[in-house]
């Protein structure tokens, strides 16, 4: 007697349709570092391209105060600079910095005016703690602060005044150097006996180094950063 028996084929037990628990954790390491690199990737260009647009407005508003400042004389044009006899063996420097009545950027007719001077946005009128409104331009004027629409924003919602650009200051700084080396700085009273063929030099007669510093302020931020600096000698 003959006994038939019939099988039939089956696959595999462990056959699945999806993915196991590490391939999931894996492939969501793979896609979270990717975004991750993204994201940073991003983060530093905002980051470049913030700073390379602050140095633009730094450098330009550095050269807007060279620009000002350019067509005046080194001292002024009445007075002049001079050392002026106390009567006790010594001598007063007399002419340096801004005259009697000069108390706006319009006033400064010489470049030993602007000296330690600041155009800020925390600016105030008056020349006493020689901190000015500002950033200014080329013709001395505020240059305004522009709200994202367009319009120029004025001081509390008020008409009339406008605000200054937010966050900037202009800083001048004025020194006499060697005529021999413009590195080197020389005192503001600086004079030179004659000598020989030498007929000596005055206090007026010493080239010029004229430097505009360009601050950041952030804001909420208390302190700021140099963005831009330009320095120019006038002999």
């Amino acid at each position: 007697m003959h006994i038939f028996t019939q099988s039939r084929r089956r696959g595999p037990r462990n056959a699945r349709g999806g993915f196991t628990l590490i391939e999931a954790a894996l492939a969501t390491i793979i896609i979270g570092v990717g975004v991750v690199a993204m994201v940073e990737a991003q983060q530093s260009f905002i980051t470049s391209n913030l700073w390379s647009s602050h140095a633009a407005t730094g450098t330009f508003l550095a050269n807007e105060v060279r620009e000002f400042t350019r067509h005046l004389p080194k001292h002024d044009p009445v007075t002049g600079l001079y050392l002026d006899d106390d009567g006790f063996g010594g001598s007063t420097l007399v002419g340096w910095g801004p005259e009697s009545g000069e108390v706006l950027p319009s006033d400064f007719d010489d470049l030993d005016d602007f000296d330690n001077v600041s155009f800020s946005f925390l600016g105030t009128a008056g020349i006493g703690d020689g901190d000015l409104p500002g950033p200014i331009n080329a013709f001395g004027e505020i240059i305004p602060d522009i709200m994202l629409d367009g319009s120029i924003a004025q001081p509390d919602g008020e008409t009339g005044d406008i605000e200054a650009m937010n966050g900037w200051i202009q800083t001048v700084i004025v020194q006499k150097v060697s005529p021999f080396d413009t590195g080197t700085v020389v005192p503001d009273n600086e004079t030179e006996p004659p000598s020989g063929s030498f007929r000596g030099r005055t206090v007026d007669q010493y080239p010029l180094r004229v430097t505009v510093e360009v601050t950041y302020i952030p804001p909420l931020e208390a302190e700021g950063e140099v963005i831009a600096r330009v320095t120019w000698i006038v002999p």
